[in-house]
């Protein structure tokens, strides 16, 4: 019998029983009286105080090993919640449990990482681990954050742990649709991009999205990104890097990035698109299926804040595509201000993504 089950409870205000009554559902339908670990995850209404809700939690799973964040919006295979008080919650029993990194004994299984956005630095996120997983907080990345594990707060900031008893793949989705040929870095200045194979960024910027729009009308620069990798070939496969565009400059035809590049890597332009990416989700959905020995008992999920309802009109197309590629699956996530995952050999903070994590076990199944 399955021992892996979510829940996710609304309400008016943000009370420690939201946790408690998540948490309950959770483990009723997981038919567990006493949970291994729990994964708990409030909305940003609880950020600024949320040690009750996380007691109440641990109170109603008899087990102290609760780990999780506050998000702008949270969501389970049952339903999403962005404008409301709500927890979420995901138990585990069985074989299954979730445990410190510090207590874990195979480096080689992935990370799960929860994050505070002032707590993010190369020291961890570029160690020999492999991480997914994403950052808290609110619609724009200001106010009140909060990480918890061991059923407290956690003062770093950010918190990691591992799966015990199950097989994890990953794979994230960028949702771009390429709008040009990968260009050469020529000249830039830390975050100023100047040169693109003998033309100005900017020149480059406007050629692409003029051929893709078909008309002479400004550039979404929140839609935009640029893709990077060391190599033209990288790009073509999809195996780039992304980092978002911050302002273009007519004076000196320049491109500020979020990230600074190197001279002698290659950049394309891309487009933020509805389509594409519920495209590329049911294409990793897919992918992921046929990864795994056996069929996917848990999900986790990673959605930045504006992936979300907000990019698709108010449905969660990426929810529903892994709904319906794995019905029935528990599912638990948030969207949250940048998502983690690990690409082409190591880790990478993403902006506007949606990382899946899948997980399964012959000993969590009926047999």
């Amino acid at each position: 019998m399955t021992k892996v089950a979510s829940s996710i409870v609304i309400g008016n205000i943000p009370s420690a029983e939201l946790a408690a009554k998540a948490v309950r559902n959770a483990m009723q339908k997981a038919d567990i009286s006493v949970a291994n670990s729990v994964l708990l995850f409030l909305t940003s209404e609880f950020a600024s105080a949320p040690q009750a809700a996380i007691k109440a939690a641990a109170k109603a799973a008899n087990c102290t090993q609760v780990m999780g964040c506050s998000a702008s919006g949270i969501f389970t295979e049952e339903d999403w919640v962005l404008d409301a008080p709500a927890a979420a919650a995901m138990v585990f029993g069985g074989d299954i449990s979730l445990a410190s990194v510090k207590n874990h004994t195979s480096p080689q299984q992935p990370l799960l990482t929860l994050t505070a956005p002032n707590a993010i630095n190369s020291t961890w996120l570029s160690n020999a681990h492999q991480r997914y997983g994403g950052v808290s907080g609110d619609a724009i990345g200001q106010g009140e954050f909060s990480v918890w594990q061991n059923a407290k707060g956690e003062l770093s900031g950010y918190v990691d742990a591992a799966f015990n008893g199950v097989e994890v793949s990953t794979a994230t989705s960028h949702g771009l649709q390429l709008l040009n040929q990968p260009q050469c870095i020529e000249r830039i200045q830390q975050f100023d991009l100047f040169q693109l194979s003998q033309q100005t960024a900017l020149a480059s910027l406007q050629k692409a999205w003029k051929f893709h729009s078909k008309a002479d009308v400004a550039i979404p620069l929140h839609l935009m990104m640029a893709v990077y990798a060391d190599s033209a070939e990288a790009i073509t496969a999809g195996n780039y890097s992304q980092t978002s565009i911050i302002a273009r400059n007519e004076d000196t035809g320049s491109v500020t990035l979020a990230q600074p590049l190197t001279a002698g890597q290659f950049v394309s332009w891309g487009l933020r698109d509805p389509l594409v990416a519920e495209a590329d989700m049911s294409l990793i959905s897919n992918r992921l299926a046929s990864e795994l020995a056996t069929p996917a008992s848990f999900g986790l999920m990673f959605s930045c804040l504006g992936r979300g309802p907000y990019f698709y009109d108010g449905i969660d197309r990426d929810l529903e595509i892994v709904k319906h590629t794995f019905p029935n699956m528990p599912l638990l996530g948030f969207y949250g201000n940048g998502e983690i995952a690990y690409i082409n050999g190591h880790n990478q903070l993403l902006p506007y993504s949606a990382v899946l994590s899948l997980f399964s076990s012959p000993t969590i199944h009926e047999t």
